[in-house]
């Protein structure tokens, strides 16, 4: 791993005669409103023209500003500026009559822009990195879309905005002042303007987003200019960490109601109440005892006929999680001396703090670890091998070209995963505190719905766990639930997407051929699921009401789905993206790129694979045959996924997801400016 990194940083050197020596330009276009109740509070925006390009339909990108004390009101102190980044996007399909669905990815630290660019939004970005492509399945075709990066100091949102330089000889990084003369980028020197990367100017924990996020939702939905639905309705869709995110921003919404209708809440400003509808998580990561059962299995014996790891390896993950003092034990400490010491869990007591931290680092190093050190596989793929270049990483180039920061109207540069929110979030522990399976319950009981849906090729928060979840949460439905039996998912007239098991308000699908991130592997399935949870129609078929004069549609088929197995998949063309080195490119790529032997263009690293899937983009290909087959041999052995065969995907969805169809861009290549999270080497997402 040392070795790896140390290329990595000398990769970056090589990145540098590709990249210019340029902040982001200064925002223009962009419209300021002052809030009615405070004037200190501000929500600016402009309307964009890039990624949707339906015509007719309109979007929206900004900040809604929050000054420092403004979570005081309810307890958490911020004496930073909260800037939160946003981009909705009206519906294709009848706007004022369309409900709303917040979108945020998890991490924590990760940016909703993954979301909105490889998964389930307008569009898809071209191999160019400059360039994109309409999505026939996007989800705001028949719902208004809001993607938010949050916490702050996550992606675009910032407390903030510092000029600052690294230097990658000595490892020094710079916080440049005022009154500094800007250096010039060169061999040594990164430049960029990020958030502060002060740890305690951002959320500590799930807890304390939740308030924060709350207050942007009050400015935004009573102030923003551009949205008036006739249809009030709101739901949260999220994925990942989102598994936390999603049970406690809700549940704190619907206590913020109920505070607001009971009289018991009267501050000036903040009496909207938001009219919940639907909680959708996507292999969520929701709560750590219950789930971290899944990882031996899923490592071991799962339905892809997969052993990632050998009969002793698998013995060891046991061990650490049910031994005497191990994984499930130390979990049970952490939350035994929260309930008493942190109710709240926003981490006000350094012993709870460190209890519960420990408690996360050995069962992630050994539980979850020996999947990593020993599989060889994918963290969020298990039917592919590392390095796996999908979803296509084209959106981290295209975030950072001049004239997308420009359309945004957005001063800073993106990142994907924020260190400094992690490491808030991590400092606590939140990872293993109590409540989410709780939340669900108070959700189910208040009348939201509650949507689970998990690929069954994940590692990360593997299908395993969600089932698991979805059968511990304790509401006046449970046992119903658990009777209802899996039905398979009728994604159209030709395919069958998935099972799942659902009683009225709350489903749990299991997808097939998905990994960690279902709407870039199945769209339409993942699409089809959404929109049936949203309008109240069975996730199986779409064409039942999930309430009829009062009795709950429940259901009917397997008691589980163990025995439906599936082929993995063929092992995809290995590309290395320059910009995600981490998760895309083998050892051997980046040893001849350091020797001087690779060409790249437009980050693509020009090999005989490359050429194969973007000819557009980087020509007919500048590698020796040999050469590329010697980095395909080292990540792809040919029929070792357990049985000795490579399966194939029942074609009925259409693809594994959005096809690598590059529009070719003629123009000059516009310059992108190295992202500074490559140079600190946190490259990778963030490991839930």
């Amino acid at each position: 791993m040392r070795s790896f990194i140390a290329k990595t940083a000398c990769w970056v050197l090589l990145l540098l005669p590709l990249a210019t020596a340029q902040f982001p330009p200064e925002p223009e276009g962009v419209k300021v409103l002052r809030s009615k109740f405070d004037n200190n509070v501000t929500i600016s925006y402009k309307e964009t023209e890039i990624c949707e390009t339906t015509p007719g339909v309109h979007s929206y990108s900004g900040y809604v500003t929050l000054p420092p004390g403004s979570l005081a009101d309810l307890g958490e102190e911020n004496d930073y500026e909260i800037n939160t980044f946003f981009w909705f996007f009206e519906s294709r399909q009848d706007p004022s009559n369309a409900p709303l669905s917040i979108w945020m990815n998890g991490g924590p630290g990760s940016s909703s822009m993954l979301g909105l660019f490889v998964e389930n939004g307008p569009c898809y970005v071209n191999p160019d990195s400059n360039s994109t492509y309409l999505s026939e399945w996007s989800w705001n075709n028949e719902v208004n879309m809001l993607y938010l990066d949050q916490p702050v100091q996550v992606g675009l949102s910032y407390d903030s905005l510092q000029n600052i330089t690294t230097n990658l000889v000595t490892g020094d990084i710079t916080l440049l002042n005022d009154t500094d003369t800007v250096p010039e980028q060169n061999a040594t020197f990164l430049i960029g303007t990020y958030p502060s990367q002060d740890s305690n100017q951002t959320s500590l924990g799930t807890e304390n987003a939740a308030i924060s996020l709350w207050h942007f939702a009050q400015a935004w939905f009573q102030e923003f200019p551009d949205y008036h639905p006739n249809d009030s309705r709101v739901s949260i869709a999220t994925e990942s960490y989102g598994g936390r995110y999603g049970p406690a921003f809700a549940a704190f919404f619907e206590e913020q109601n109920q505070r607001i209708e009971n009289g018991s809440w009267t501050v000036e400003g903040e009496q909207y109440i938001i009219n919940l509808d639907t909680l959708m998580i996507i292999n969520g990561c929701i709560d750590r005892p219950t789930q971290w059962p899944g990882y031996p299995m899923m490592a071991y014996n799962n339905t892809y006929g997969i052993e990632a790891v050998n009969e002793t390896i698998h013995e060891q993950m046991l061990d650490a999680l049910y031994r005497t003092g191990g994984c499930l034990d130390q979990i049970a400490d952490c939350r035994a001396i929260s309930v008493i010491y942190d109710p709240e869990n926003i981490g006000i007591n350094e012993t709870v703090n460190a209890v519960c931290a420990d408690a996360e680092d050995f069962c992630s190093t050994y539980v979850r670890g020996p999947y990593l050190e020993y599989s060889g596989r994918n963290y969020y793929d298990i039917g592919t091998l590392d390095p796996d270049p999908f979803p296509a990483p084209f959106y981290q180039g295209y975030l950072n070209q001049p004239h997308v920061q420009a359309a945004l109207g957005v001063p800073l540069n993106w990142t994907q995963s924020s260190g400094t929110v992690s490491s808030a979030f991590r400092s606590i522990g939140d990872y293993v505190r109590p409540g989410w399976i709780e939340d669900l319950a108070y959700l189910l009981e208040n009348g939201v719905k509650v949507t689970l849906a998990y690929g069954d090729r994940d590692f990360a928060c593997n299908w395993y766990g969600g089932e698991l979840v979805s059968l511990a949460i304790d509401y006046s439905s449970t046992e119903a639930f658990r009777s209802a039996g899996y039905e398979g998912i009728q994604v159209n007239d030709s395919y069958v997407g998935g099972q799942v098991r659902q009683y009225g308000n709350l489903s749990f699908s299991r997808v097939y051929q998905a990994g960690h991130e279902i709407p870039s592997y199945q769209p339409e399935t993942a699409y089809r699921i959404f929109t049936r949870a949203l309008f109240n129609k069975d996730i199986a078929t779409g064409t039942q009401s999930t309430y009829t004069n009062g009795e709950a549609y429940a259901s009917t088929g397997l008691n589980d789905t163990l025995s439906i197995t599936n082929e993995p998949p063929e092992q995809p063309l290995q590309f290395c993206y320059a910009l995600d080195p981490y998760s895309t490119c083998t050892e051997d790529q980046i040893d001849m790129v350091l020797s001087g032997v690779s060409v790249i263009e437009d980050w693509i690293v020009v090999d005989c694979n490359s050429t194969k899937l973007f000819p557009g983009v980087v020509g007919p290909g500048n590698a020796t045959d040999g050469a590329c087959n010697e980095m395909m041999d080292s990540a792809y052995v040919p029929g070792s996924y357990g049985n000795g065969t490579n399966g194939t995907v029942s074609s009925g969805n259409g693809s594994l997801g959005p096809t690598f169809t590059p529009t070719p861009y003629t123009g000059a290549a516009e310059a992108v400016q190295v992202p500074l999270w490559i140079a600190m080497v946190s490259m990778g997402m963030v490991l839930l």
